[in-house]
């Protein structure tokens, strides 16, 4: 077991996964968390093959097909019309194509399985009430600075913390993350208060103009994960703030009845406005780096951000395993091979949002003509890219800094 102690700033998914992968290669980790206890927030996540394959090389795989519901179709409807543009099957052909299925989970579950794996393991530390608000680098070692005043040492530090990640911006200084102009609404529906004939083993995007529904169910088939987005300009950026149903209805007045039933019974709504930033290259400084939402936040279209996190930690982990010596090394091979790749998600993720989600008039049509067009052959073939596993059989050495 080596005796270098990696830390992360940040218990979400991305620095647990983070933490769990180094451990497995053999490193010492603490794992620094701002809250008072580990918790995730929010219902509903959209799990691609390529999460799957995360999930297997940090030996997760089984406990999270136990807990996810695997989807059968992708589904597009018009919410203007209530019609169905297309669906792509998910079943057969692309679970061969890709090794892996799609499926969906919720985060809370998810949460509580990776942090029980990183209590299970005994070179993870996981510590709350953490609140790291910078670093310092002398020689060999990093230092987390912490609100209370404490200084926790490692060989190299992680910053996992998020959209607002206080480690960004020391390391780039970037400030606030650019306001997309929309507000997601998200609740959750127990299912047989479903409309019936919209259960659907699907997740089912309704596309409106300037306005999107999202629904599929979770734990279960317990409930459906209900999360709908609208472009309405908001002024400041919050997240998880309490809105009345009248709020809600606001921005979806104009969507077929049949979309609109599905709102109807969503109850006790959170908002959050949808935030990213522009790719950067700059993800290290010496012995820290980015991860996840600090390095790369996306916005929702591409329903990716959980599994580039997941990417990332197992990527990172790999780079760092075989250089031991050289954690400046290997944290660069880290950023060259996860750049280029998350930036095309970020980007990828504001274009659909654009035209596909939020089309209207003569754009909505042209939409609506191109997706029908789609099959599960070219489907795969396009998506090829993000859906195979990314991970290299064995990481090249870096070369020495």
């Amino acid at each position: 077991m080596s005796d270098q102690r990696i830390l992360i700033a940040g218990g979400g998914i991305g620095g647990l996964a983070a933490a769990l992968a180094l451990a497995q290669h053999g490193f010492q980790v603490t794992v620094l968390e701002r809250a008072s206890h580990y918790q995730e927030i929010g219902a509903g996540i959209q799990l691609g093959p390529n999460a799957f394959h995360a999930f297997d090389r940090l030996k997760l795989g089984d406990a999270v097909r136990s807990i996810a519901v695997f989807i059968d179709q992708l589904r597009l409807m018009d919410a203007v019309t209530a019609e169905e543009i297309t669906h792509i099957d998910l079943t057969t052909y692309f679970r061969t194509r890709f090794g892996n299925p799609y499926a969906v989970v919720h985060r809370g579950e998810l949460h509580r399985i990776l942090v029980s794996a990183c209590q299970d393991h005994e070179a993870i530390t996981l510590r709350a009430d953490c609140d790291v608000t910078g670093y310092d680098q002398s020689g060999g070692s990093v230092m987390a600075l912490l609100k209370n005043g404490e200084r926790v040492t490692g060989s190299c530090l992680i910053g996992a913390d998020g959209l607002r990640s206080k480690i960004r911006q020391q390391m780039v200084g970037d400030g606030e993350p650019r306001v997309a102009g929309h507000t997601t609404y998200r609740s959750v529906i127990p299912t047989e208060q479903m409309p019936e004939d919209l259960r659907w083993n699907a997740a089912t995007l309704w596309a409106g103009a300037k306005c999107h529904l999202v629904h599929y169910p979770l734990s279960g088939w317990k409930v459906f994960n209900l999360a709908i987005t609208c472009h309405n300009n908001p002024s400041e950026a919050f997240a998880a703030k309490s809105v009345t149903h009248d709020e809600v209805l606001e921005g979806f007045r104009d969507v077929h009845p049949r979309a609109q039933a599905i709102i109807h019974h969503g109850k006790d709504w959170k908002a959050w406005v949808t935030c990213d930033r522009d790719p950067i290259e700059r993800w290290v400084d010496g012995r820290v780096c980015l991860l996840g939402d600090a390095a790369h936040p996306t916005l929702q279209y591409f329903a990716q951000g959980a599994c580039m996190a997941l990417e990332d930690a197992v990527c990172l982990a790999e780079a760092l395993a075989p250089t031991r010596g050289d954690l400046e090394g290997g944290l660069e091979l880290y950023r060259a091979t996860r750049l280029l790749r998350t930036a095309r998600v970020q980007l990828g993720s504001r274009l659909l949002g654009d035209h596909v989600y939020h089309a209207d008039g003569p754009h909505a049509m042209l939409r609506n003509h191109l997706m029908r067009q789609l099959n599960v052959e070219s489907f795969c073939e396009k998506l090829s890219w993000l859906y195979e596993a990314p991970f290299p059989q064995q990481m090249p050495r870096p070369h020495a800094a």
